[in-house]
Protein backbone atom coordinates (compact mmCIF):
# COMPACT_ATOMS: atom_id res chain seq x y z
CA UNK A 1 0.00 0.00 0.00
CA UNK A 2 0.80 3.74 -0.33
CA UNK A 3 2.88 5.24 2.31
CA UNK A 4 -0.09 8.08 2.80
CA UNK A 5 0.12 11.44 5.35
CA UNK A 6 4.15 12.71 4.68
CA UNK A 7 4.92 15.44 2.98
CA UNK A 8 6.10 14.59 -0.68
CA UNK A 9 9.73 15.24 -1.07
CA UNK A 10 11.33 16.14 -4.59
CA UNK A 11 13.32 13.02 -6.40
CA UNK A 12 16.85 13.19 -6.90
CA UNK A 13 18.34 10.62 -9.20
CA UNK A 14 22.38 9.12 -9.31
CA UNK A 15 24.54 6.75 -7.22
CA UNK A 16 23.83 6.40 -3.36
CA UNK A 17 26.52 8.17 -1.46
CA UNK A 18 27.39 6.73 2.31
CA UNK A 19 25.06 8.40 5.08
CA UNK A 20 28.10 9.50 6.76
CA UNK A 21 29.79 11.55 4.44
CA UNK A 22 27.90 13.00 1.98
CA UNK A 23 28.64 15.01 -0.77
CA UNK A 24 28.15 18.93 -0.94
CA UNK A 25 24.80 19.91 -2.62
CA UNK A 26 25.38 21.60 -5.61
CA UNK A 27 26.49 25.38 -4.98
CA UNK A 28 24.66 26.40 -8.31
CA UNK A 29 20.84 26.43 -8.61
CA UNK A 30 20.35 27.70 -12.13
CA UNK A 31 18.81 25.50 -14.92
CA UNK A 32 22.09 24.54 -16.64
CA UNK A 33 23.98 24.11 -13.72
CA UNK A 34 21.85 22.57 -11.37
CA UNK A 35 22.28 18.67 -11.00
CA UNK A 36 19.49 16.09 -9.13
CA UNK A 37 20.99 13.79 -7.26
CA UNK A 38 20.10 10.92 -4.72
CA UNK A 39 20.36 10.82 -1.12
CA UNK A 40 21.31 7.82 0.59
CA UNK A 41 19.12 4.99 1.65
CA UNK A 42 16.67 7.36 -0.20
CA UNK A 43 13.54 5.44 -1.96
CA UNK A 44 10.58 6.78 -4.03
CA UNK A 45 7.52 6.76 -2.14
CA UNK A 46 5.78 4.61 -5.09
CA UNK A 47 8.06 2.40 -4.66
CA UNK A 48 8.38 2.10 -1.06
CA UNK A 49 6.27 -1.15 1.05
CA UNK A 50 6.37 -1.71 4.59
CA UNK A 51 8.30 -5.30 4.84
CA UNK A 52 7.58 -6.19 8.72
CA UNK A 53 4.40 -4.52 9.68
CA UNK A 54 1.49 -7.24 9.81
CA UNK A 55 3.95 -10.04 8.96
CA UNK A 56 3.24 -13.49 10.73
CA UNK A 57 5.96 -15.23 12.84
CA UNK A 58 6.21 -19.03 11.93
CA UNK A 59 6.88 -19.90 15.56
CA UNK A 60 8.01 -23.70 15.30
CA UNK A 61 6.16 -25.95 17.83
CA UNK A 62 8.14 -26.49 20.94
CA UNK A 63 8.28 -29.98 22.59
CA UNK A 64 6.55 -29.90 26.00
CA UNK A 65 9.90 -31.11 27.52
CA UNK A 66 11.39 -28.26 26.00
CA UNK A 67 8.61 -25.74 26.77
CA UNK A 68 8.34 -27.02 30.36
CA UNK A 69 11.07 -28.97 30.94
CA UNK A 70 9.02 -29.06 34.70
CA UNK A 71 6.47 -30.62 33.30
CA UNK A 72 3.77 -28.41 34.12
CA UNK A 73 1.34 -26.63 32.18
CA UNK A 74 2.71 -23.28 30.59
CA UNK A 75 0.93 -19.99 32.30
CA UNK A 76 -0.60 -18.65 28.83
CA UNK A 77 -3.58 -19.69 28.20
CA UNK A 78 -4.86 -21.50 25.65
CA UNK A 79 -7.03 -19.06 24.03
CA UNK A 80 -4.13 -17.09 24.05
CA UNK A 81 -1.83 -18.89 22.29
CA UNK A 82 -2.85 -17.73 19.05
CA UNK A 83 -1.79 -14.28 19.81
CA UNK A 84 1.99 -15.59 19.94
CA UNK A 85 1.88 -15.94 16.20
CA UNK A 86 1.34 -12.41 15.74
CA UNK A 87 4.28 -10.91 17.50
CA UNK A 88 7.54 -10.11 16.11
CA UNK A 89 11.00 -11.72 16.73
CA UNK A 90 13.94 -9.98 18.48
CA UNK A 91 15.41 -10.24 14.99
CA UNK A 92 13.28 -8.52 13.23
CA UNK A 93 12.76 -5.83 16.00
CA UNK A 94 16.37 -5.32 16.29
CA UNK A 95 16.35 -5.34 12.40
CA UNK A 96 13.23 -2.67 12.48
CA UNK A 97 14.59 -0.61 14.86
CA UNK A 98 17.81 -0.01 12.59
CA UNK A 99 15.71 0.04 9.71
CA UNK A 100 13.88 3.01 11.39
CA UNK A 101 17.59 4.53 12.61
CA UNK A 102 18.77 4.58 9.33
CA UNK A 103 15.77 5.60 7.42
CA UNK A 104 15.42 8.60 10.30
CA UNK A 105 18.76 9.04 9.65
CA UNK A 106 18.77 9.18 6.24
CA UNK A 107 15.30 11.60 6.06
CA UNK A 108 17.05 14.13 8.41
CA UNK A 109 20.21 13.82 6.20
CA UNK A 110 17.66 14.29 2.94
CA UNK A 111 16.16 17.16 5.25
CA UNK A 112 18.75 18.96 6.35
CA UNK A 113 20.22 18.58 2.05
CA UNK A 114 16.69 19.71 1.58
CA UNK A 115 16.44 22.59 3.66
CA UNK A 116 20.38 23.83 2.80
CA UNK A 117 19.18 23.68 -0.45
CA UNK A 118 16.23 25.24 -0.09
CA UNK A 119 18.05 28.30 1.74
CA UNK A 120 20.53 28.31 -1.10
CA UNK A 121 17.67 28.26 -4.01
CA UNK A 122 15.93 30.86 -1.37
CA UNK A 123 19.02 33.36 -1.76
CA UNK A 124 19.73 32.28 -5.39
CA UNK A 125 15.95 33.32 -6.42
CA UNK A 126 15.77 36.36 -4.11
CA UNK A 127 19.47 37.33 -5.82
CA UNK A 128 17.74 36.84 -9.00
CA UNK A 129 14.39 38.36 -8.32
CA UNK A 130 16.67 41.41 -7.00
CA UNK A 131 18.89 41.37 -9.96
CA UNK A 132 15.62 41.28 -12.32
CA UNK A 133 14.25 44.21 -10.56
CA UNK A 134 17.42 46.27 -10.78
CA UNK A 135 17.64 45.56 -14.19
CA UNK A 136 14.24 46.31 -14.71
CA UNK A 137 14.81 49.76 -12.71
CA UNK A 138 18.26 49.95 -14.55
CA UNK A 139 15.96 49.78 -18.12
CA UNK A 140 13.39 51.76 -16.72
CA UNK A 141 16.01 54.36 -15.99
CA UNK A 142 17.40 54.38 -19.33
CA UNK A 143 13.92 54.64 -20.91
CA UNK A 144 13.73 57.40 -19.19
CA UNK A 145 16.83 58.81 -20.22
CA UNK A 146 15.66 57.98 -23.76
CA UNK A 147 12.01 59.57 -23.28
CA UNK A 148 13.56 62.63 -21.87
CA UNK A 149 16.16 63.06 -25.06
CA UNK A 150 13.48 62.44 -27.22
CA UNK A 151 11.60 65.23 -25.41
CA UNK A 152 14.23 67.83 -25.28
CA UNK A 153 14.82 67.27 -29.46
CA UNK A 154 10.79 67.73 -29.63
CA UNK A 155 10.56 70.90 -27.34
CA UNK A 156 13.70 72.50 -28.74
CA UNK A 157 12.06 71.43 -32.53
CA UNK A 158 8.86 72.45 -31.81
CA UNK A 159 10.00 76.10 -30.74
CA UNK A 160 12.17 76.92 -33.95
CA UNK A 161 9.02 75.77 -35.29
CA UNK A 162 6.99 77.92 -33.75
CA UNK A 163 9.54 81.07 -33.91
CA UNK A 164 10.20 80.03 -37.61
CA UNK A 165 6.14 80.01 -38.32
CA UNK A 166 5.59 83.57 -36.41
CA UNK A 167 8.52 84.87 -38.63
CA UNK A 168 6.28 83.44 -41.72
CA UNK A 169 3.37 84.63 -40.25
CA UNK A 170 5.22 88.30 -40.04
CA UNK A 171 6.73 88.29 -43.63
CA UNK A 172 3.12 87.17 -44.81
CA UNK A 173 1.45 89.88 -42.94
CA UNK A 174 4.38 92.63 -44.30
CA UNK A 175 3.12 91.26 -47.89
CA UNK A 176 -0.17 91.83 -47.42
CA UNK A 177 0.60 95.31 -45.93
CA UNK A 178 2.61 96.21 -48.85
CA UNK A 179 0.42 94.85 -51.21
CA UNK A 180 -2.20 97.48 -49.51
CA UNK A 181 0.27 100.23 -49.69
CA UNK A 182 0.71 100.04 -53.30
CA UNK A 183 -2.89 100.31 -53.61
CA UNK A 184 -2.38 103.93 -52.93
CA UNK A 185 0.67 105.34 -55.37
CA UNK A 186 -1.74 102.64 -57.74
CA UNK A 187 -4.93 104.75 -57.51
CA UNK A 188 -2.55 108.11 -57.76
CA UNK A 189 -0.96 107.06 -60.90
CA UNK A 190 -4.40 106.00 -62.74
CA UNK A 191 -5.77 109.45 -61.52
CA UNK A 192 -2.91 111.34 -63.26
CA UNK A 193 -3.35 109.50 -66.40
CA UNK A 194 -7.50 110.65 -65.86
CA UNK A 195 -6.64 114.11 -65.16
CA UNK A 196 -3.68 114.55 -68.08
CA UNK A 197 -6.97 113.17 -70.74
CA UNK A 198 -8.06 116.68 -69.71
CA UNK A 199 -5.57 118.39 -71.94
CA UNK A 200 -6.46 120.08 -75.00
CA UNK A 201 -5.03 120.62 -78.14
CA UNK A 202 -1.88 119.66 -78.99
CA UNK A 203 -1.11 119.25 -75.02
CA UNK A 204 -3.02 115.79 -75.28
CA UNK A 205 0.16 114.48 -76.89
CA UNK A 206 1.69 110.81 -75.49
CA UNK A 207 4.64 112.57 -73.86
CA UNK A 208 6.96 110.90 -71.60
CA UNK A 209 5.12 111.58 -68.89
CA UNK A 210 1.94 109.67 -69.89
CA UNK A 211 4.93 106.71 -70.89
CA UNK A 212 6.15 106.79 -67.18
CA UNK A 213 2.94 106.80 -65.75
CA UNK A 214 1.48 103.97 -67.90
CA UNK A 215 4.60 101.99 -67.08
CA UNK A 216 4.67 102.52 -63.62
CA UNK A 217 0.88 101.40 -63.33
CA UNK A 218 1.73 98.43 -65.02
CA UNK A 219 4.75 97.65 -62.40
CA UNK A 220 2.35 98.22 -59.49
CA UNK A 221 -0.03 96.08 -60.87
CA UNK A 222 2.56 93.43 -61.96
CA UNK A 223 4.41 93.51 -58.32
CA UNK A 224 1.00 93.55 -56.22
CA UNK A 225 0.29 90.53 -58.57
CA UNK A 226 4.30 88.91 -57.47
CA UNK A 227 3.77 89.59 -53.63
CA UNK A 228 -0.19 88.44 -53.73
CA UNK A 229 1.22 84.98 -55.31
CA UNK A 230 4.13 84.87 -52.83
CA UNK A 231 1.63 85.23 -49.67
CA UNK A 232 -0.62 82.50 -50.98
CA UNK A 233 2.61 80.36 -50.99
CA UNK A 234 3.28 81.29 -47.15
CA UNK A 235 -0.22 80.34 -46.87
CA UNK A 236 0.16 77.37 -47.65
CA UNK A 237 3.25 76.71 -46.16
CA UNK A 238 1.97 77.98 -43.13
CA UNK A 239 -0.86 75.40 -43.49
CA UNK A 240 2.21 72.55 -43.50
CA UNK A 241 3.93 74.22 -40.83
CA UNK A 242 0.74 73.62 -38.57
CA UNK A 243 0.42 69.75 -39.87
CA UNK A 244 3.71 68.94 -38.55
CA UNK A 245 3.25 71.51 -35.41
CA UNK A 246 0.21 69.38 -34.22
CA UNK A 247 2.12 66.02 -35.13
CA UNK A 248 5.33 67.61 -32.84
CA UNK A 249 2.26 68.50 -30.00
CA UNK A 250 1.03 64.84 -30.08
CA UNK A 251 4.54 63.27 -29.95
CA UNK A 252 5.74 65.79 -27.22
CA UNK A 253 2.40 65.02 -25.44
CA UNK A 254 2.89 60.79 -26.15
CA UNK A 255 6.36 61.39 -24.60
CA UNK A 256 5.02 63.49 -21.79
CA UNK A 257 2.36 60.33 -20.78
CA UNK A 258 5.11 57.80 -21.34
CA UNK A 259 7.79 59.62 -19.17
CA UNK A 260 4.88 60.00 -16.48
CA UNK A 261 4.34 56.29 -16.40
CA UNK A 262 7.70 55.06 -16.92
CA UNK A 263 8.58 57.98 -13.91
CA UNK A 264 6.17 55.79 -11.65
CA UNK A 265 6.93 52.83 -12.75
CA UNK A 266 10.51 53.30 -11.89
CA UNK A 267 9.57 54.83 -8.24
CA UNK A 268 7.65 52.05 -7.48
CA UNK A 269 9.06 49.47 -4.53
CA UNK A 270 8.06 46.41 -2.50
CA UNK A 271 6.40 48.74 -0.35
CA UNK A 272 4.08 50.62 -2.19
CA UNK A 273 0.47 51.14 -1.90
CA UNK A 274 -0.31 50.91 -5.62
CA UNK A 275 1.13 47.49 -6.32
CA UNK A 276 -1.30 44.79 -7.10
CA UNK A 277 -1.73 41.42 -9.03
CA UNK A 278 -2.47 41.51 -12.60
CA UNK A 279 -2.69 38.07 -13.75
CA UNK A 280 -2.18 37.33 -17.06
CA UNK A 281 -0.69 40.77 -17.92
CA UNK A 282 2.94 39.12 -18.84
CA UNK A 283 1.02 36.94 -21.97
CA UNK A 284 -0.79 40.28 -23.15
CA UNK A 285 1.04 41.97 -25.88
CA UNK A 286 -0.44 45.46 -27.18
CA UNK A 287 2.34 47.07 -28.39
CA UNK A 288 3.00 48.85 -31.63
CA UNK A 289 6.43 50.00 -31.91
CA UNK A 290 10.05 48.50 -30.80
CA UNK A 291 12.61 50.66 -29.87
CA UNK A 292 14.16 50.86 -33.42
CA UNK A 293 10.82 52.30 -35.19
CA UNK A 294 9.75 54.50 -31.66
CA UNK A 295 13.09 56.39 -32.34
CA UNK A 296 12.39 56.48 -35.62
CA UNK A 297 9.19 57.77 -35.04
CA UNK A 298 10.21 60.87 -33.45
CA UNK A 299 13.36 61.31 -35.85
CA UNK A 300 11.02 61.21 -38.64
CA UNK A 301 8.85 64.20 -36.91
CA UNK A 302 11.83 66.26 -36.74
CA UNK A 303 13.32 65.49 -39.88
CA UNK A 304 10.18 66.96 -41.24
CA UNK A 305 10.08 70.05 -39.17
CA UNK A 306 13.50 70.75 -39.68
CA UNK A 307 12.54 70.25 -43.64
CA UNK A 308 9.37 72.39 -43.34
CA UNK A 309 11.75 75.16 -41.26
CA UNK A 310 14.39 75.27 -44.10
CA UNK A 311 11.38 75.95 -46.55
CA UNK A 312 9.69 78.62 -44.68
CA UNK A 313 13.57 80.20 -44.28
CA UNK A 314 13.88 79.95 -47.32
CA UNK A 315 10.08 81.37 -48.24
CA UNK A 316 11.41 84.37 -45.97
CA UNK A 317 14.40 85.01 -48.02
CA UNK A 318 12.05 85.28 -50.71
CA UNK A 319 9.55 87.41 -49.43
CA UNK A 320 12.48 89.20 -48.17
CA UNK A 321 13.96 89.91 -51.39
CA UNK A 322 11.11 90.37 -53.25
CA UNK A 323 9.92 93.32 -50.78
CA UNK A 324 13.00 95.24 -51.38
CA UNK A 325 12.96 94.32 -54.99
CA UNK A 326 9.51 95.36 -55.64
CA UNK A 327 10.47 98.63 -53.08
CA UNK A 328 13.41 99.88 -55.11
CA UNK A 329 11.46 99.54 -58.39
CA UNK A 330 8.83 101.26 -57.14
CA UNK A 331 10.68 103.50 -55.83
CA UNK A 332 12.85 104.02 -59.71
CA UNK A 333 9.53 103.87 -61.29
CA UNK A 334 8.17 106.48 -59.11
CA UNK A 335 11.18 109.26 -59.18
CA UNK A 336 11.24 108.79 -63.40
CA UNK A 337 8.02 109.80 -63.29
CA UNK A 338 8.41 112.64 -60.90
CA UNK A 339 11.51 113.68 -63.01
CA UNK A 340 9.29 113.53 -66.22
CA UNK A 341 6.70 115.45 -64.36
CA UNK A 342 9.04 117.69 -63.69
CA UNK A 343 11.01 118.06 -67.33
CA UNK A 344 7.20 118.10 -68.84
CA UNK A 345 6.39 121.00 -66.54
CA UNK A 346 9.44 122.59 -67.55
CA UNK A 347 8.55 122.46 -71.03
CA UNK A 348 5.08 123.36 -70.75
CA UNK A 349 6.31 126.53 -68.39
CA UNK A 350 8.79 127.64 -71.11
CA UNK A 351 6.42 127.23 -73.95
CA UNK A 352 3.74 129.30 -72.36
CA UNK A 353 6.06 132.17 -71.38
CA UNK A 354 7.54 131.70 -75.12
CA UNK A 355 3.95 132.09 -76.38
CA UNK A 356 3.32 135.40 -73.88
CA UNK A 357 6.10 136.56 -75.03
CA UNK A 358 4.99 136.06 -78.65
CA UNK A 359 1.46 137.24 -77.19
CA UNK A 360 2.82 140.26 -76.32
CA UNK A 361 5.00 141.34 -79.39
CA UNK A 362 1.88 140.15 -81.41
CA UNK A 363 -0.10 142.38 -79.38
CA UNK A 364 2.26 145.19 -79.62
CA UNK A 365 2.66 145.01 -83.49
CA UNK A 366 -1.04 144.49 -84.24
CA UNK A 367 -1.18 148.38 -82.25
CA UNK A 368 1.38 149.60 -84.39
CA UNK A 369 -0.32 148.03 -87.45
CA UNK A 370 -3.26 149.58 -86.16
CA UNK A 371 -1.45 152.71 -86.50
CA UNK A 372 -0.05 152.18 -89.47
CA UNK A 373 -3.63 151.51 -91.55
CA UNK A 374 -4.99 154.83 -89.89
CA UNK A 375 -1.84 157.12 -90.73
CA UNK A 376 -2.41 155.24 -94.63
CA UNK A 377 -5.63 155.82 -94.51
CA UNK A 378 -5.17 159.72 -93.24
CA UNK A 379 -2.60 159.76 -95.86
CA UNK A 380 -4.98 158.83 -98.80
CA UNK A 381 -7.60 161.17 -97.42
CA UNK A 382 -5.00 163.49 -97.33
CA UNK A 383 -4.24 162.99 -101.09
CA UNK A 384 -7.78 163.27 -102.42
CA UNK A 385 -7.29 167.52 -102.08
CA UNK A 386 -4.08 167.48 -104.09
CA UNK A 387 -5.51 165.68 -106.96
CA UNK A 388 -8.71 167.86 -106.90
CA UNK A 389 -6.87 171.16 -107.08
CA UNK A 390 -4.94 169.22 -110.15
CA UNK A 391 -8.11 168.10 -111.77
CA UNK A 392 -9.98 171.16 -111.52
CA UNK A 393 -6.71 173.19 -113.07
CA UNK A 394 -6.62 170.55 -116.09
CA UNK A 395 -10.15 170.88 -116.22
CA UNK A 396 -10.18 174.61 -116.22
CA UNK A 397 -7.55 175.14 -118.45
CA UNK A 398 -9.58 172.85 -121.02
CA UNK A 399 -11.66 175.88 -121.32
CA UNK A 400 -9.03 178.17 -122.95
CA UNK A 401 -10.30 179.35 -126.62
CA UNK A 402 -9.04 178.20 -129.87
CA UNK A 403 -4.68 178.65 -130.08
CA UNK A 404 -4.86 178.99 -126.34
CA UNK A 405 -5.45 175.45 -125.81
CA UNK A 406 -1.88 174.94 -125.79
CA UNK A 407 -0.16 171.76 -124.42
CA UNK A 408 2.34 174.18 -122.49
CA UNK A 409 4.67 173.42 -119.42
CA UNK A 410 1.90 173.65 -117.03
CA UNK A 411 -0.48 171.37 -118.69
CA UNK A 412 2.40 168.34 -118.96
CA UNK A 413 2.97 169.30 -114.98
CA UNK A 414 -0.85 169.53 -114.40
CA UNK A 415 -0.96 166.14 -116.31
CA UNK A 416 1.86 164.50 -114.49
CA UNK A 417 1.04 165.12 -110.77
CA UNK A 418 -2.36 163.97 -111.31
CA UNK A 419 -0.98 160.47 -112.75
CA UNK A 420 1.71 161.13 -109.53
CA UNK A 421 -1.15 161.41 -106.94
CA UNK A 422 -3.26 158.79 -108.76
CA UNK A 423 -0.44 156.89 -109.15
CA UNK A 424 0.26 157.53 -105.08
CA UNK A 425 -3.39 156.86 -104.07
CA UNK A 426 -3.36 153.41 -105.67
CA UNK A 427 -0.02 152.42 -103.73
CA UNK A 428 -1.45 154.17 -100.13
CA UNK A 429 -4.90 152.04 -101.33
CA UNK A 430 -2.59 148.64 -102.21
CA UNK A 431 -0.46 149.13 -98.69
CA UNK A 432 -3.57 149.59 -96.66
CA UNK A 433 -4.97 146.48 -97.62
CA UNK A 434 -1.49 144.73 -97.17
CA UNK A 435 -1.67 146.53 -93.92
CA UNK A 436 -5.39 145.01 -93.29
CA UNK A 437 -4.08 141.65 -94.31
CA UNK A 438 -1.54 141.64 -92.02
CA UNK A 439 -3.58 143.01 -89.16
CA UNK A 440 -6.04 140.49 -89.43
CA UNK A 441 -3.57 137.96 -89.44
CA UNK A 442 -1.47 139.42 -86.53
CA UNK A 443 -5.07 139.37 -84.44
CA UNK A 444 -5.63 135.51 -85.94
CA UNK A 445 -1.59 134.83 -84.51
CA UNK A 446 -3.19 136.44 -81.54
CA UNK A 447 -5.85 134.50 -80.98
CA UNK A 448 -4.13 131.15 -81.48
CA UNK A 449 -1.74 132.12 -79.11
CA UNK A 450 -4.29 133.43 -76.49
CA UNK A 451 -5.46 129.49 -77.32
CA UNK A 452 -2.01 128.53 -76.99
CA UNK A 453 -1.03 130.13 -73.77
CA UNK A 454 -4.70 128.93 -71.78
CA UNK A 455 -3.43 125.18 -72.82
CA UNK A 456 -0.39 125.75 -71.85
CA UNK A 457 -1.51 127.17 -68.63
CA UNK A 458 -4.36 124.08 -68.67
CA UNK A 459 -1.66 121.57 -68.90
CA UNK A 460 1.08 123.13 -66.12
CA UNK A 461 -1.97 123.24 -64.04
CA UNK A 462 -2.86 119.92 -64.83
CA UNK A 463 0.42 118.54 -64.39
CA UNK A 464 1.30 120.53 -61.00
CA UNK A 465 -1.86 119.14 -59.60
CA UNK A 466 -0.72 115.71 -59.92
CA UNK A 467 2.52 116.74 -58.89
CA UNK A 468 0.71 117.87 -55.97
CA UNK A 469 -0.93 114.42 -55.57
CA UNK A 470 1.96 112.71 -55.93
CA UNK A 471 3.86 114.28 -53.20
CA UNK A 472 2.25 111.13 -50.68
CA UNK A 473 3.97 107.78 -51.46
CA UNK A 474 5.11 105.62 -48.95
CA UNK A 475 8.05 105.39 -47.10
CA UNK A 476 10.54 102.69 -48.04
CA UNK A 477 9.97 101.02 -44.63
CA UNK A 478 6.22 101.17 -45.58
CA UNK A 479 6.87 99.15 -49.18
CA UNK A 480 9.26 96.58 -47.35
CA UNK A 481 5.85 96.08 -44.89
CA UNK A 482 7.06 97.89 -41.42
CA UNK A 483 4.42 99.89 -39.98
Amino acid sequence: MDFQGSMQLPSYYGPKKSCLFPDLAPTSTTKDAYQSYYLPGYRHLSSWRPRLLHKVALVPPIPNKQFNPTGQLPTILPALRSSLHTRYSTCDWHHENMVQLKESEASRYHAGRLNTDSMRLIQDKDQLTYQMQEDSRRNLRERIANIEFWRSELIYELDCLLKETQALETAKKRLEYTVSEMQGPLKVALECLYHREKRKGRDLVHDDVEECLIKEADVFKDCQEILTKLAEKISQQLGINRDVQHALEQDLSDKNSAHFIDETCFTMRNTSERINFYPGVEKADETVSVPATWAKFSEDNIRRSQHERANSVKLQEEAEAGLKSVSEEVWNHFIATNLAFSNRIAEVADAKNKLQAQLAKIIQEIFQTENTIASLERSIKAKEYPLKVAQTRLEGRTKRPNVELCRDPPQFQLVTEVYTIDDTVQTLKQRLQEARDTLHTLLLDKSRLEHEVAVKTNSFFIDKKCMDMRKTFPSTLRLIGYT
